[in-house]
């Protein structure tokens, strides 16, 4: 009984997995924007897309497939699949400053590493029959990179005495390198009634899906400041050491299926 049950469940989760959005006829007005969402699998025996309307696909999915027999689109329409871009990271904390006297400064703390930028989705387009009286552009591009954090100040030195010299100001943490790019999307396109479907790229059909643009480098804090005295003054902090940016995110590919 048990083992019944859990092929039962895994069944269930599998046509779930695979559930797909289906349409007899998908009109999207001018200027509509339709999100495809619950699914990543869009199929349509007709598609018309009118003019500067738009298809976002499933960011919850990597892959997204959009089948339809009849296909006509008009001016300036989108499909639009862009990976999200991540924020700065976090900038590192100041070192306390020392009040009392002949002590050192602390060390400021080190900025957080920059996050990757989100990979474009991955889509696939079947079409059958396809009119495009304006264009269509296809964005799959990878998000950017996050900013890396900047290192925490270094905190000051404590004033010297007759007995003592001044305390040290604490170094500058270091700066977190900036995050890379996200990849760009693989668009993958089949026409079976569009033989010189290669024909219609930058000319109909444009895409982009380069990679996301790399964050920059966090930068080092800054030194703290030397506590003076009578007797002599601490040395400054150190500034901690710059960050290094990113990597560009690698640019998706287009492929196109033989019929």
């Amino acid at each position: 009984m048990l083992r019944i049950v859990l092929f039962l469940f895994i069944l269930v989760q599998s046509l779930v997995s695979f559930a797909q959005v289906s349409f007899k006829k998908l009109v999207l007005s001018k200027n509509e924007k339709y999100i495809i969402e619950g699914s990543h699998i869009l199929v349509t025996d007709t598609l018309v897309m009118g003019d500067s309307s738009e298809i976002v696909l499933n960011p919850l999915k990597k892959d997204n497939f959009i089948t339809s027999k009849v296909t006509m689109i008009g001016s300036g329409c989108k499909i639009s699949g862009v990976g999200a871009s991540s924020k700065k990271a976090k900038d590192g904390n100041p070192g306390t400053d020392q009040v009392g006297p002949c002590l050192s400064g602390k060390i400021g703390t080190h900025g957080s590493h920059g996050i990757k930028g989100i990979p474009g989705n991955n889509l696939t387009l079947h079409f059958t029959d396809l009119t495009i009286n304006g264009s269509l552009t296809i964005n799959l591009k990878g998000g950017d990179g996050g900013d890396g954090g900047d290192g925490g100040r270094g905190g000051n030195g404590g004033p010297g005495t007759r007995v003592c010299a001044g305390g040290n100001g604490g170094h500058g943490g270091h700066g977190a390198n900036g995050g890379e790019g996200g990849e760009g999307g693989t668009l993958t396109l089949k026409c079976k009634n569009c033989p010189e479907v290669r024909g219609l790229m930058n000319k109909f059909i444009f895409v982009k899906n380069h990679g996301g643009y790399a964050g920059y480098a966090g930068n080092g804090g800054a030194g703290g400041q030397a506590g003076l005295g009578p007797k002599g003054d601490g040395a400054n902090g150190k500034k901690g050491l710059d960050g290094k940016d990113g990597l560009e995110g690698k640019s998706g590919v287009i492929k196109f299926l033989s019929n």
